[in-house]
């Protein structure tokens, strides 16, 4: 297959309820007239972004991650966003995709948000995730990772590059201006998925979730309110423009180190 009909949800989340975020966006979900191949939610989608890792996460088999399973499964599409996750006593700001079958990929965020005490309450992944739907090769990144195009660079392994995010409205020319980046630099389509509102630290947010194509343009674009978007993107039509522009062979060669486990 070469089309994949992709849904972004921008929401005001509820501080530390899970139940009424899940309860949220279910209803927005059931209301789709379709619900397309994949639907992704932002960052910390059922918390908020916050620091009270030992209070808020959950384990695997907790409500959200349940919750998750159920409705992909319930509306036979692919469902994603990040969870605070609790594994083998440490905390991980978890991107978790999951399929109607029950499988999943998992992503753990690579770049942790140092000026928000990010990096004292969770433990930081070290490896690049890339997954399939409908022969799209997917990749997903967590909000502060967007600001290290090194960890992004695309090297024919992924033709979808996925931002889940809480980015707050004072930066927020920031990042309307990475994800086109992003998406111009690595010859790849990118979904970028932010919230709007106000959280519990009283950081308010711009939403400027969108779509967009390998151009830069968008394809989608949600602005600062609450909603919902799809676009259908075309496998094909962003290959042939690799192969006539191939700027990607012209790169240079780098290695990335990992982080210390």
């Amino acid at each position: 297959m070469s089309a994949l009909d992709v849904t972004i949800v921008q929401a005001d989340l509820h501080w530390h309820d899970a139940s009424k975020n899940c309860g949220y966006f279910e209803d927005v979900i059931n209301g789709l007239d379709s619900p397309g191949d994949l639907i992704v939610l932002p960052e910390m989608f059922s918390t908020g972004f916050t620091m009270e890792a030992q209070t808020q996460a959950e384990r695997w088999n907790g409500p959200s991650v349940k919750w998750m399973r159920r409705v992909s499964a319930e509306q036979k599409t692919c469902l994603c966003g990040s969870l605070i996750i609790e594994d083998n006593g440490h905390f991980y700001n978890r991107f978790i995709l999951m399929r109607p079958d029950g499988s999943h990929a998992l992503y753990d965020k690579r770049h942790l948000f140092r000026l928000a005490d990010e990096d004292r309450h969770y433990s930081a992944g070290n490896e690049l995730v890339t997954f399939e739907i409908n022969g799209f090769r997917i990749c997903p990144m967590i909000c502060y990772d967007l600001r290290f195009p090194v960890w992004s660079r695309n090297r024919d392994r992924y033709d979808l590059l996925l931002y889940v995010a809480n980015w707050p409205s004072p930066r927020h020319l920031a990042w309307e201006t990475l994800i086109r980046a992003r998406a111009i630099e690595n010859l790849a389509y990118v979904a970028g998925v932010n919230r709007v509102g106000t959280d519990g630290n009283d950081h308010p947010y711009a939403g400027g979730s969108a779509i967009i194509d390998h151009l830069g343009n968008d394809l989608a674009n949600l602005g600062d309110k609450t909603g919902i978007a799809t676009a259908s993107l075309d496998l094909a039509v962003l290959n042939k423009f690799r192969k006539k522009f191939a700027f990607d062979q012209d790169a240079d060669d780098f290695l990335i180190s990992t982080l210390p486990v």
